[in-house]
């Protein structure tokens, strides 16, 4: 890192900021390594910029695109990563930790680069469907849509994750169209402007889309109109003060908080010291104490264990703990850093004590706790601290006071209800994690434990070696918590997305819902030509382009060849008395032949434009087709998605939905399904 500099704003697609402010240090010798800069940014100017700039940028890409940016993003710095490394380690953060905030920051925006290619459509509005008929005749239907919000998302970031925490909010953001303004911690926001120096040069971004602010919010939340959004990751009790803001009040501003809450681990009292589940438990409790030196949202704070095993537990754990090394991380078989900075280090010093009056001190600093490396003495290092709760049950303790920091409070109970009932008394946490190895007592607990936590994990022998861990948010799924943990919800795969976007109900004839939504709507207005659609490239199919195929008679010949070539010898397709002795009351055709023989009825068998048919959606057979019964097929184009892609041969081609209706004699329907297909186009 560099002599201390003056940090930088990143404004009106200006970095600004001249003059030194607050001094930030490094958390290894206490040298001062950076800045944050004195002058107030104009939060009007900001505003302005991402409202003209930013969202008309978003606006003039589809999801595809922004998928296709993402992707772009994440490779350009995943080729710059080191850069970011050598800054990361003056938080304190070792190799390991760093990996977790670089990479796991670029995980997520590979994650849903590779989401929106996959699930959402060309265009800018999703179409939550189905549709739903709203009348007897069939002319009057509703459905959902999402649409990107016109607003600004304003993020506000926790100093324990300054590249992750930015990108697993932005990721989704840019996705959905909506520009943000990014509020780092300040402790820490030289790791996060660092990483968005290197986004600004990769170039890929539309003007207004990522603004970065070092330093305090001003009166940002203050100008915020209803079309905006703000998140927040944090204290519990900076979150309440933020919610209550009097304007995001009174313009129903969204607001979603992850704030940082009493997590917990339980050992089931099924699990004994001879269990390799036992040691499973001990190990994941030791690691979410010494990972970012225990700075994580959701480490664990509470350990719950039988009370008959709470000897062997604290044992154990105080054995795995001597063999921690704290120091500066780029020292050889360091394991644990510093805190992010000195004020956390009296912050986690001044909650321990408070802790303290309810517990015993069963680990910490008295225990051989001899920071190595060279200036330490000034680093804002903190020994792994292991605490025994008196009386579980006791109000306030480790089920209200979170130490940030290396530090985890042992809990004993009788029963697997107690231990539930303890679990319960963080008032809402974003993870915890069940250690057994019987399926019953999962059974039980996880339903319990559910409405208190956000994620639960079931840790056992199976699962242990491909697990990802306790304290490991993923993109696909949920991030957040109830009560304590902020109430909100961030990542979750498409989630995250539909967060950013503005749901609207939409009523009217098949034929507009089809328009609206660019797909097809079921009763919408059809086209027939006499070119098969099976002819034509992805360019020149139109949405309801339609084929209605010619029929056929299903006969008693093609029940006995496709059960013989498919081996399906059901009764129901074969067994006369049996099937009338059915609620069919006859022998019926195989579900799969229905489909096959809609595929023969409209299927253009020359070499065209279709490459391939990889999957089916929606499937469902509605009423039986018995022998003699005559069905046809309607195939209708339902909806296009343009991914940019190319085949292995170099050739361009998109993805097309075609909806199938299967009808009988009587115009009843007999199946209904998308098919996926790959198109090529022209050029």
């Amino acid at each position: 890192m560099p002599t201390a500099h003056v940090l930088q704003s990143f404004i009106g697609g200006q970095w600004i900021g001249q003059h030194a402010a607050q001094p930030l240090r490094s958390a290894l010798n206490g040298e001062v390594i950076a800045h944050a800069h004195d002058e107030a940014p104009d939060f009007a100017q900001a505003l302005a910029h991402a409202r003209q700039q930013g969202l008309g940028g978003l606006a003039a890409m589809d999801f595809q695109t922004r998928a296709a940016c993402l992707k772009a993003l994440a490779k350009y710095l995943a080729e710059r990563k080191e850069q970011l490394y050598e800054i990361s380690r003056h938080s304190g953060a070792t190799r390991a930790d760093s990996w977790i905030d670089i990479e796991g920051g670029n995980a997520t925006l590979f994650s849903y680069a590779g989401l929106g290619a996959r699930e959402l459509p060309s265009g800018n509005l999703l179409h939550e469907g189905p549709a739903i008929p709203l009348s007897k005749g069939g002319t009057f239907s509703g459905t959902h849509i999402l649409v990107p919000r016109s607003g600004v998302a304003v993020h506000i970031n926790a100093f324990n994750f300054p590249i992750w925490g930015m990108l697993e909010k932005f990721a989704p953001t840019f996705l959905a169209g909506m520009p943000c303004i990014i509020k780092p911690a300040t402790a820490t926001s030289y790791i996060t402007e660092a990483a968005v120096r290197l986004i600004e040069e990769s170039g890929l971004l539309p003007a207004g889309s990522l603004q970065l602010v070092i330093g305090s919010t001003g009166d940002l939340l203050d100008r915020l109109q209803g079309q905006d959004v703000v998140t927040f990751t944090g204290s519990a009790d900076t979150a309440a003060k933020l919610r209550v803001n009097a304007n995001l009040i009174r313009h129903s501003v969204p607001f979603n908080a992850e704030a940082d809450s009493l997590n917990c681990a339980i050992l089931a009292p099924d699990v004994t010291p001879d269990d390799e589940e036992f040691d499973l438990f001990v190990k994941e409790v030791v690691r979410e104490m010494t990972v970012k030196a225990g700075q994580k949202c959701t480490a664990i704070r509470r350990a719950i264990v039988p009370a008959n095993l709470m000897d062997a537990v604290a044992t154990r754990m105080q054995e795995r703990l001597r063999k921690v090394v704290v120091g500066d991380p780029a020292l050889e078989g360091v394991r644990m850093g510093a805190l992010a900075s000195h004020a956390q280090q009296a912050d986690v010093a001044e909650r321990v004590q408070s802790l303290l009056e309810g517990s015993d001190l069963l680990f910490g600093a008295r225990d051989g706790f001899e920071p190595r490396g060279e200036g330490v003495a000034e680093g804002a290092f903190f020994a792994p601290t292991l605490l025994l709760a008196r009386d579980p049950h006791a109000d306030g303790g480790a089920h209200d006071i979170e130490a940030f920091g290396p530090v985890s409070t042992l809990m004993a109970y009788t029963d697997i209800d107690e231990a539930l009932a303890l679990a319960a008394r963080g008032k809402g946490s974003l993870v915890a994690t069940l250690v057994t190895r019987d399926p019953r007592i999962a059974a039980k607990a996880i339903p319990a434990a559910a409405a208190w936590h956000g994620r639960l994990l079931v840790l056992d022998r199976e699962a242990a070696a491909e697990s990802t861990g306790h304290g490991s948010p993923l993109p696909v799924l949920k991030h957040g918590g109830p009560g304590r943990a902020g109430g909100g919800e961030e990542l979750g795969g498409l989630r995250a997305v539909k967060h950013y976007l503005q749901r609207a109900a939409v009523q009217g004839s098949p034929t507009m819902l089809a328009a609206v939504t660019g797909e097809h709507v079921r009763g919408a207005k059809v086209f027939e030509s006499d070119v098969h659609p099976f002819r034509r490239y992805f360019e020149d199919l139109r949405i309801s382009e339609s084929l209605l195929t010619h029929r056929r008679t299903v006969t008693e010949a093609d029940l006995v060849n496709f059960g013989c070539l498919s081996g399906d010898h059901f009764y129901m397709h074969f067994d006369d008395i049996a099937a009338k002795q059915s609620q069919f009351g006859k022998r019926i055709a195989h579900g799969y032949f229905v489909l096959s023989a809609a595929a023969g009825l409209f299927v253009s068998p020359g070499q065209g434009p279709v490459l391939a048919n990889y999957g089916l959606d929606t499937l469902r057979f509605v009423n039986p087709v018995g022998i003699g019964d005559t069905i046809q097929a309607r195939l209708t184009c339902k909806r296009k998605i343009d991914q940019g892609k190319t085949s292995p041969l170099g050739q361009p081609q998109g993805v097309v939905a075609w909806d199938v209706e299967v009808t009988n004699q009587h115009g009843e329907l007999v199946a209904s399904y998308d098919i996926l297909t790959l198109v090529l186009k022209r050029s």
